[in-house]
């Protein structure tokens, strides 16, 4: 059976010494991938010292009864100032768009009231900025060292602790990150 071409629904996992810092040992949950590009958002790399609640109190939503210290995801270098919601298949509101049978992704501020008022999604994560690429970059960085995919279960990106995320998703492969190596060779 064919791989499949486009990436929508996995995770994109950064090897070592891909060389590119803003994607060290990044995990990023792909949303979109064509023939015209690709966006995801990186599930394991925080803001230190940012939390939802003073995400959402900056954009007038009361955060309620949300924990002090939920972190908010640096999803990439693209937008920063740009929030997004990846969450899981039990809400939909308007701009959800549903990718695969993995997750969701909304990027409008209804999503964060309905959160704050418990209406919203039972699992859920903020990022700013996302990860894109144009037209056929992604595909032609998978052609090079520095990219490793994986079909995943949802859980592994929403209930998987953050530092785990990108060991545990090389093991649903069969790989040890301890036994990767930072430089590739040549046959």
């Amino acid at each position: 059976m064919d791989e499949p071409r486009f990436l929508v629904g996995q995770l994109l996992l950064a090897m070592p010494g891909m060389g590119d810092d803003r994607f060290d040992h990044a995990a990023i949950a792909m949303c979109m991938h064509d023939e015209n590009g690709a966006l995801g958002l990186v599930v394991n790399h925080i803001y230190d010292g940012l939390t939802v609640r003073e995400v959402m109190e900056q954009l007038d939503v009361d955060p309620l009864d949300l924990p002090e210290d939920l972190p908010v995801f640096a999803g990439g270098p693209v937008e920063p100032g740009r929030g997004f919601v990846l969450h899981s298949l039990d809400y939909g509101g308007q701009g959800t768009l549903q990718v695969a049978n993995a997750w969701a992704l909304t990027a409008t501020l209804d999503i964060l009231k309905d959160i704050a008022a418990g209406k919203g999604p039972s699992k859920w994560l903020l990022a700013l900025g996302y990860s894109g690429w144009g037209e056929g970059q992604l595909d032609a960085e998978l052609t090079r060292h520095g990219w490793l995919t994986a079909q995943v279960p949802a859980n592994l990106v929403f209930d998987t602790p953050i530092e785990e995320r990108w060991p545990q998703a090389f093991a649903t492969l069969g790989v040890d990150v301890g036994q990767l190596s930072a430089t590739s060779g040549n046959a």
